[in-house]
Order: structure tokens, then C-alpha cells, then sequence
């Protein structure tokens, strides 16, 4: 199985960082192909606009749509976002690492989000959620939380976080056609002990093992 794993955190030695460190690990040792982007590291530019091509559709107005499709027609993507549109092409299955800011996406994710996943290369007329391009592919996000986990439930005061995710899961993921597995949440792990983040990336390695097994969930139209 060929893997991509994305993370969004600005500090390698952070919890995200281990869990991204954790996966790649696991998986190899399964024998999986496993391909990263550790965005911050590579500087990835998360701001849309002509630099995501090196055609152009109509040079008077940008149309980011328009100019995706007019790239894909026409190879027409800048190396940047041609060597991430390579390796989301490759993969049986897509992890997404990061925190949790704001409800949702780091900005560098939602930008390699917007900048990678490109209209006629990614999705298109026709080929969205059942017919998208990515079916028979799977992606799993894997997340941490700022806040408890008693703050994310329904009756939480930051509420239901099936809800939080769901822009996500299915906004993004279930759109392009991908198999949405259920999510891997550590909650509040700057409050934990050692011990209990020690527990959990033990518990996220065991998990990865039987990953390509795991059947996924029913995210569903809202």
C-alpha cells in the first residue's frame, strides 16, 4: 500500500510530530511505501494565485478554477504543486496530520488543500463523492485537540466534534471520492502525562498495523 502522510505543525518535536514520526515508522515496518509532506519544513506555500501554474487561461482575470483546468488540459501546474498532485495521485491512503486551531485546518494545510486539490486534476463535473476521482482510496485524519474531550461532545461546550470534522470529512475527503476512516483524536495532549502520550502513540502504532484492513465510516450528505 502506497501511503502519503501531510503535516501541518510548525514544531517538530510537538506531539503532532510524533505521531507523524509514529506512522511513518509503523507503516514502513509494515511493509508499506510511505511518502511524506512535512509542510512547514518544506516551506510550502499555502497562497493561491498565477504561481500555482505555468499556463495561463485568461490573463485579465483569475479564475482559479478556469486556470486549474486549463493546467490540467495542459500540464500546466508549477513543479511545487505537480510534485504534491504526484504523490496524493500515488497513494492508497491519505493521513492527514495536525492540530486542531480554529475549529479546523492549520492555514498551511487548508492552503496545500486549496492549492493541490485542483479542479479537473482532482474533481471535476461528474467526478465528485461516489464518482470521484480518489474512490477505492482512503484517508484518515489524525488530529489533536487543544481542549478535553468532554468539550467535544454533543452536549460540550465546544460541541459535537463528528460536527467540527465534517467540513472535512466530507467537504474535502468524500467530495474527491475518498473512503473516510474514522479519525484519530488525542485530546489535550499538552496537559497529559508522559506516560499517557506514551500510551497513546503505542495504541496509534497497533492501529496502523491493521490499516489497510479497516473498514471506513459513513460520513454521508449533511
Amino acid at each position: 500500500m502506497n501511503v502519503l502522510i501531510v503535516l501541518a505543525h510548525p514544531e517538530a518535536h510537538s506531539f503532532n510530530g510524533a505521531m507523524f514520526d509514529t506512522a511513518v515508522r509503523e507503516l514502513q515496518a509494515a511493509g508499506h511505501t510511505v511518502c511524506t509532506s512535512d509542510l512547514y519544513r518544506m516551506g510550502f506555500n499555502p497562497v493561491s494565485s498565477r504561481a500555482n501554474f505555468t499556463t495561463v487561461k485568461d490573463p485579465d482575470y483569475l479564475k482559479l478554477q478556469l486556470e486549474e483546468t486549463h493546467a490540467t488540459e495542459h500540464d500546466g501546474f508549477a513543479p511545487d504543486i505537480q510534485g504534491e498532485l504526484h504523490k496524493l495521485e500515488a497513494c492508497d491512503l491519505l493521513i492527514l496530520q495536525f492540530p486542531l486551531w480554529w475549529f479546523g485546518l492549520p492555514a498551511i494545510l487548508k492552503g496545500w488543500v486549496d492549492r493541490v486539490m485542483a479542479m479537473g486534476r482532482t474533481y471535476g463535473y461528474g467526478s465528485i463523492y461516489q464518482t470521484g476521482k480518489f474512490r477505492g482510496k482512503r484517508a484518515l485524519l489524525s488530529l489533536t485537540t487543544g481542549g478535553p474531550e468532554e468539550a467535544y461532545r454533543k452536549d460540550g461546550f465546544n460541541g459535537d466534534i463528528e460536527a467540527i470534522l465534517r467540513p472535512v470529512h466530507r467537504g474535502v475527503l468524500e467530495f474527491l471520492g475518498f473512503d473516510v476512516l474514522a479519525p484519530q483524536i488525542h485530546y489535550g495532549p499538552v496537559r497529559a502525562s508522559d506516560e499517557q502520550r506514551a500510551a497513546w502513540l503505542a495504541d496509534y502504532a497497533r492501529r496502523l498495523t491493521a490499516i489497510h484492513a479497516e473498514a471506513p465510516v459513513v460520513v454521508g450528505p449533511y
